[in-house]
């Protein structure tokens, strides 16, 4: 018998008109994905999705972790998955990140050099069939709740008194205890102005290194890095030290990791020579959109300009506004936001009336945590939000400025208590 695929053209038209009698004889089968009379893989479209439990056809947009809804369960949210558990019971090596750690969880930055340091860990593992850990060394307090899913094997978290503010001599007795501790093979820093660059400079010139700055293509052999304004590329040998641009590998996603604690022993007190007086007082409209990292935002849904203000001023907020608040003369040009005005990249972006035109949602694609607050629940806003306020602007506001001077003044009574 030939091998030649032969096309069957009535039978095609046959499986094209769903109304034909004979329809469902000819159809395509059960599959999803089937392959064509030409070889390439087609799709089904009539079999993408699955039948809800009121009847309704739907897509199947979790890519089969909607079983429980094909099944005629209903659910309030969505399901979530839990990713396979990646565990290093003794490892053979260890590979550290410190993290930048601002605000106290793990910045985007921060995650990406997590997964540089397993695919550093990868290399190394596939050379001599050994297994390696990634160690973060984070100090100060720590809100993170993620380090499982970021990639962390081991956790060092110093948190004590003497790590608190900026204190990099104690910060650099500590690195130096734990190279001398669990010799890594690796130290991987955020390059940033959060303070990875300056630690990881301190540890090089301690331990004698010439680390890779501003490195952006890491493998176990070699290391790219940016040179002359990123204007060229500067190859070398994969140093003991590197510290990583943003996004210089993909962050971990597909596994979750067991962030075991690990002991370190005891610490030397470094001699401080800098005292920190803590931070300087600072006016959130003075500093620029682009760089504020929190950020209220105002549009066509506030009506009571001067609550706005006040609650950003009691909030500590920079000031933001949509274009049509702008348009309107509420709002000076400068603080607009979106693709027409200005991109941020805040860690917090609380906007307020803004239903979500397709410039302002350009242009807070970088933010961290979008917080909405508006009376359409179907908006583009809240759809983009972590966390909404679905009623009157004008109300939420009032609450919202309520219980930021009650936090004040109650911030302001212990520190009198303990001055006292």
């Amino acid at each position: 018998m030939s091998d030649v695929l032969r096309r069957d053209p009535r039978a095609e038209w046959i499986a094209r008109n769903r109304l034909h009698p004979l329809h469902g004889t000819v159809s395509v089968g059960d599959e999803a994905e089937v392959r064509g009379p030409s070889g390439l893989l087609r799709k089904n479209p009539h079999k993408v999705g699955f039948i809800g439990p009121n009847g309704i056809k739907r897509i199947d947009r979790l890519k089969g972790n909607g079983n429980t809804v094909a099944m005629g369960r209903r659910s309030s949210g969505p399901q979530e998955v839990l990713l396979p558990l990646h565990s290093v019971e003794q490892p053979d090596f260890y590979i550290v990140v410190v993290p930048d750690m601002v605000g106290g969880r793990l910045t985007s930055q921060d995650k990406d050099i997590l997964g540089q340091a397993h695919k550093l860990a990868r290399g190394i593992e596939g050379g001599n069939e050994q297994q390696g850990a990634v160690v973060a060394v984070c100090f100060g307090e720590s809100k993170e709740e993620g380090f499982d899913t970021a990639g962390v094997d081991r956790l060092i978290l110093l948190d004590s008194e003497e790590y608190q503010g900026f204190c990099p001599e104690q910060q650099l007795a500590a690195l130096v205890q734990i190279e001398a501790s669990y010799q890594p093979k690796h130290w991987l820093f955020p390059d940033s102005v959060n303070g990875g660059a300056d630690l990881g400079a301190r540890l090089a010139a301690r331990l004698g290194e010439r680390p890779a700055v501003q490195a952006w293509q890491v493998d176990h052999e070699t290391t790219v890095s940016r040179g002359a304004s990123g204007s060229i590329d500067i190859s070398r040998t994969t140093p003991h030290i590197l510290m990583l641009v943003e996004e210089c590998a993909d962050p971990i996603d597909e596994t979750r990791h067991e962030a075991q604690p690990l002991a370190l022993e005891s610490i030397p007190r470094a001699i401080a020579q800098l005292q920190d007086q803590g931070q300087v007082a600072v006016d959130p409209n003075a500093i620029p959109l682009a760089e504020a990292e929190f950020i209220l935002s105002a549009g066509n849904g506030i009506h009571n300009w001067d609550q706005f203000h006040d609650t950003a001023t009691a909030l500590g907020a920079t000031e933001g506004a949509s274009r049509v608040a702008v348009d309107d003369g509420f709002m000076p040009r400068f603080r607009q936001v979106g693709a027409t005005g200005t991109w941020v990249t805040a860690r917090v972006y609380l906007a307020v009336g803004i239903s979500g035109a397709i410039q302002h949602m350009q242009g807070i694609g970088q933010c961290d945590k979008v917080i909405a607050i508006n009376t359409d629940a179907g908006c583009d806003m809240v759809k983009r939000a972590a966390l909404s306020a679905i009623g009157d602007s004008e109300e939420i506001l009032a609450e919202l400025l309520k219980l930021a001077q009650e936090h004040r003044a109650k911030q302001s009574e212990e520190g009198d208590q303990h001055a006292a």
